[in-house]
């Protein structure tokens, strides 16, 4: 495997296993406590996190995404959204019902990134996935600015929308499990 893709593929491995260290070491209280309003509770994040994971994948890969009816009925999610196009106020709220299946679900969203990132092609990282101009929604978005001349690639979107954004939602997981006391996961 070229050097880069293994990279990816071990950098995407050891973030996901932050994550899974964190759904073992906390649980329902833990995720779903309420700090105060303008305070995301941690469910948040974690649901966040995985089911855009779930979207970016399943774009890059052009495959339907894991999440469906079924998850939401086990996982009993309660806002259906990842929030990306909500506000804070709104998102306060989120909470997860059964804390159980959503690691069945994060692990089944972790699991087949994994396994696409060690199928995927060198050649592929170079595909623009999103040409310029970079569509409204796009524009403003950290991965804008990542984007070369052509727009945003097949590498650009990896890094961006689901390692770097992982990364970041995990810093806030850390950060808040401090307010429900348990300490960070890393030094």
């Amino acid at each position: 495997m070229p050097l880069l893709l293994d990279s990816l593929c071990r950098r995407m491995r050891a973030m996901h296993s932050l994550y899974e260290d964190a759904i073992a070491s906390m649980d329902l209280s833990h995720v779903n406590h309420f700090e105060r309003e303008g305070v995301l509770p941690i469910a948040f994040c974690l649901f966040h996190y995985t089911n855009m994971q779930d979207v970016s994948s399943s774009l890059l890969m052009g495959q339907p995404t894991v999440w469906n009816h079924d998850w939401q009925a086990r996982v009993q999610m309660a806002i259906d959204d990842h929030g990306k196009e909500r506000t804070v106020a709104e998102m306060v709220h989120q909470r997860i019902g059964d804390y159980e299946a959503f690691g069945e679900y994060q692990r089944a969203v972790f699991s087949r990134t994994e396994t696409w990132l060690g199928e995927l092609q060198p050649a592929a990282l170079t595909n623009v996935i999103v040409p310029r101009p970079l569509p409204p929604m796009v524009a403003n978005t950290y991965s804008a600015r990542v984007a070369g001349d052509d727009g945003i690639t097949m590498l650009d979107a990896i890094e961006c929308w689901i390692y770097q954004h992982g990364l970041r939602h995990m810093g806030e997981i850390e950060l808040a499990r401090g307010l429900v006391g348990l300490g960070g996961m890393t030094s």
